[in-house]
């Protein structure tokens, strides 16, 4: 029986959570649905025996029965089972996020090659705040790996390149990133005080994947939900939710913490366009359309030249004609120049980039659509 989810298209944002297993319920959702995944699976991290610090208190790790696997070939059968699906109901240009450690990363990783999927970066998320290590034996476990994969090497998946480089203060974003673990305010914690979760994941590391590789209004899909971070922050960025957790008690924290989470305004929910996928503006156009006019002078950024517009959307000047990015690498002596960025106009006593007009121009183009 399939899992209807018209309704999850027909508004702007809408959030569906489910108490059950990850693969019966994703043998459900209809191929070609989802747009991203995000997935922290069980790590299978083998502990036998009790954590204790120097001071003999014991350490609060992972020791849930759903992270326990009988080998290592039953932890692969899993993988590629719950992998096989979320393949499945990914879009052609869709694309996943793994989290795991050393215990069951490179097991994934090896997983998602042979299943299809086609491997775009692993991404250190190195811990600000790492739990120390207390044997003494190995060194400090201070960072998880990430895996981002598309669905096939065919696949246009979403990348958000300039929003991610104005996220990291203009400076393209690495692929190690230092982030906070869970901690404070943000680290759900029973009556008794000890965490409600073992491996909860900070909301900022969610923010960072879903403006990196979504758009609003897409669907994204986490089969294991936990306490339900992936769909506070897609929430919040008013993107469509699936969430699947097994467990009831996670369950219900994670119904509760999403119910609580509230969209941005649309009016903030806008990030910076990815250039390539903008519109593409011939300078001639703003010249049709009356923005730039037949004899305009345009300044350099140096404003050391001074160039004339012609008819035909190009430049010339007393020893160069030719395109807006021609005449500016003729005469910077350049083998290239943005033109866009290079010529100028005066407007009230100002310079302008003529690229101010280029966006005018794009915005009208969207209005008459």
């Amino acid at each position: 029986m399939s899992l209807n989810i018209e309704h999850l298209f027909q508004s702007s944002y809408e959030t569906e959570l489910f108490n059950d297993d990850c693969i019966s319920l994703m043998e459900k959702i209809p191929e070609n649905s989802v747009d991203l995944i995000f997935a922290d699976p069980p790590y299978n991290l083998q502990l036998n025996n009790e954590l204790l610090r120097p001071n003999n208190s014991k350490v609060d790790g992972v020791k849930e029965d759903w992270d326990k696997f009988s080998s290592f070939n039953d932890y692969d059968k899993f993988t590629k089972k719950w992998l096989r699906e979320a393949r499945r109901i990914l879009k052609k240009d869709g694309a996943i996020w793994v989290i795991g450690s050393y215990h069951n990363i490179f097991r994934v990783g090896a997983s998602l090659q042979d299943l299809g999927y086609w491997i775009l970066n692993d991404v250190f998320w190195r811990k600000s705040n790492p739990m120390p290590n207390f044997r003494g034996r190995r060194f400090t476990n201070a960072h998880e790996t990430l895996i981002w994969a598309a669905k096939s090497d065919n696949s246009k998946y979403v990348f958000n390149y300039d929003a991610l480089k104005e996220l990291n203060e203009g400076t393209q974003m690495r692929s190690d990133w230092f982030l906070p673990i869970c901690s404070g305010s943000e680290r759900l914690k029973g009556k008794d005080g000890k965490k409600i979760h073992p491996t909860q994941k900070p909301e900022s590391l969610l923010h960072r994947i879903i403006i990196a590789s979504t758009k609003k209004g897409d669907l994204i899909l986490d089969p294991f939900l936990g306490t339900g971070t992936t769909g506070v922050v897609a929430k919040r960025l008013a993107r469509k939710f699936i969430g699947i957790e097994k467990d009831k008690s996670y369950f219900k924290e994670a119904q509760k913490r999403i119910n609580k989470a509230r969209p941005y305004s649309e009016k903030d929910l806008e990030i910076t366009e990815t250039k390539k996928d903008l519109e593409r503006v011939p300078f001639g156009q703003l010249v049709e359309r009356g923005l730039l006019k037949p004899g305009d002078e345009l300044t350099s950024v140096n404003k050391r030249y001074v160039a004339r517009v012609r008819p035909d959307g190009t430049l010339i000047t007393h020893n160069a004609k030719g395109s807006i990015h021609r005449v500016g690498a003729i005469l910077e002596g350049s083998p290239s120049c943005n033109g866009w960025n290079y010529w100028h106009v005066k407007k009230g006593g100002e310079l302008i980039p003529i690229d101010y007009f280029r966006q005018k121009a794009r915005t009208q183009n969207a209005n008459a659509k």
